[in-house]
């Protein structure tokens, strides 16, 4: 019960930050959280977590995650996996977007994509996701997606 003051106080700095040094990549998830409207949101610790139409994919921008319709397990890893992200923004602020420009090419570029099947490549490899991972992981006590 002392505690709650405590964690208050961490989910206002939380926020204070994603909204003032991330305001960039806030912004730009702010954007797609409207476009996502009708979609599930909840409040994850501190971070709007929506729960967009897509099977497989998260996406992390500042105070804003998104994260997949599958089934539990994959969904709560993917989940910590994203607030990891959040964490990059705080730590990089407008510089978080070298972050979303490796991340977005490690995971949707065909070339990357062929590369991690036929090699069996972990998506975690590319050092941005596994630092997301990591993070989240630290941050929520909870299992991050590795795979």
């Amino acid at each position: 019960e002392r505690m709650k003051p405590f964690n208050n106080f961490k989910r206002f700095l939380f926020i204070l930050i994603q909204c003032t040094w991330a305001l960039g990549p806030t912004i730009m998830g702010f954007l797609y959280f409207l476009k996502n409207i009708k979609c599930p949101h909840r409040w994850y610790r501190g971070a709007i977590e929506t729960q967009w139409n897509s099977k497989y994919m998260g996406l992390s921008l500042g105070l804003f995650i998104f994260t997949p319709t599958n089934e539990q397990d994959y969904y709560s890893k993917c989940k910590v996996h994203e607030y990891g992200h959040c964490f990059q923004a705080m730590l990089l602020g407008p510089f978080y977007l070298i972050v979303g420009i490796i991340s977005t090419s490690w995971g949707m570029l065909p070339v990357f994509k062929k590369l991690r099947e036929q090699k069996k490549i972990r998506y975690t490899a590319c050092f941005v996701e596994g630092w997301a991972s990591k993070w989240g992981e630290l941050a929520t006590g909870e299992e991050a997606v590795w795979d």
